[in-house]
């Protein structure tokens, strides 16, 4: 991460805002060329895919053009989903900043390119499924991957965020995001661990699994920093350590039934020292003190350093 922020300096300024807007507005572009195809009967699309043995052979604007491909066919579930795609990434765009979105989503970009050419080199009759692909008109790799890529990380950024299920059913998005996780996965066995399909989903997803190593502590799956818990534990006796956690838990309970609201510190019964609040909100004041489950996120389009729960973080008027 801290290699984006040293290019966040550098380039920061040519990030492209409101991105999420150009993302809808290529899968409209897409939808109206397929009902142009539909009525004409011309193979527009087959002019547009993304086939690597076509762009070594000059057709290089296939590069780009590819994502003009829809991730489904056009039903009145795929406008609500991309209603919901257009929430989710403006409100990702909000929380990280252009620069970062800009990186996130390129990158994926890029990589399904990249995979696409490896999977032609490679995996034999891969080349004949792009060619018949492109003669028939029908997209082989879309934009799919690019509207899963904002749905996981907003889960990774949100994941106690809750979504309507079926318009009725409230469940947190981090559960939703890990049922597709586990659909990716049973897809790949599905396939016989075909190595094409096997080099799509993890190319075209390769920005948001670097995403998510970035933001795990790893610290806890590293064995030495296990072995070093391990041999604490048993210095310290197994004892020791539950009644240390014990009486942390009691100390903390009494200082939280002490707390303030919206003070940003938290007193203890016996009026001693004070725990002191690291986030607090800018629009109702409140802490992880008053309330664990909160989240706090910056904004990066106030013109200062202002913290907002994630309940004013979307709904806040942005300070100039």
């Amino acid at each position: 991460m801290n290699f984006l922020k040293k290019l966040e300096k550098k380039f920061g300024r040519y990030a492209v805002p409101n991105l999420t807007r150009y993302i809808i507005l290529t899968y409209v572009i897409g939808y109206a060329i397929f009902f142009l195809q539909q009525t004409t009967k011309a193979p527009l699309i087959g002019y547009l895919t993304l086939d690597p043995g076509l762009i070594l052979k000059g057709q290089v604007w296939r590069i780009i053009s590819w994502i003009l491909m829809p991730p489904s066919s056009l039903s009145i579930w795929t406008i609500i989903m991309l209603l919901l795609y257009y929430q989710l990434g403006t409100a990702l765009e909000a929380a990280w900043g252009d620069f970062l979105y800009n990186v996130y989503i390129f990158f994926g970009l890029i990589m399904t390119v990249v995979g696409a050419f490896i999977a032609y080199a490679l995996v034999p009759g891969t080349a004949e499924m792009f060619s018949y692909a492109t003669a028939a008109s029908y997209p082989l790799i879309t934009t799919y991957y690019v509207s899963l890529s904002i749905f996981l990380g907003f889960a990774m950024t949100f994941p106690n965020q809750q979504l309507l299920f079926m318009f009725i059913i409230p469940i947190k998005i981090k559960y939703l995001a890990i049922v597709d996780v586990v659909y990716l996965i049973y897809s790949i066995f599905a396939s016989g661990f075909n190595p094409a399909i096997t080099i799509m989903i993890v190319c075209s997803l390769a920005g948001t699994i670097l995403f998510f190593l970035a933001t795990r502590n790893l610290n806890r799956i590293n064995p030495k920093e296990r072995k070093r818990q391990r041999e604490w534990r048993q210095a310290m006796g197994e004892g020791a350590g539950k009644r240390f956690t014990a009486g942390y838990r009691k100390y903390y309970e009494a200082s939280h039934d002490g707390a303030n609201t919206g003070s940003g510190t938290a007193r203890n019964a016996g009026g001693g020292s004070k725990i002191i609040a690291r986030h607090k909100c800018a629009i109702c004041g409140r802490t992880e003190l008053d309330d664990p489950s909160l989240e706090f996120r910056f904004c990066s389009r106030c013109n200062g350093n202002y913290e907002y729960c994630n309940d004013h973080l979307f709904s806040h008027k942005h300070v100039e």
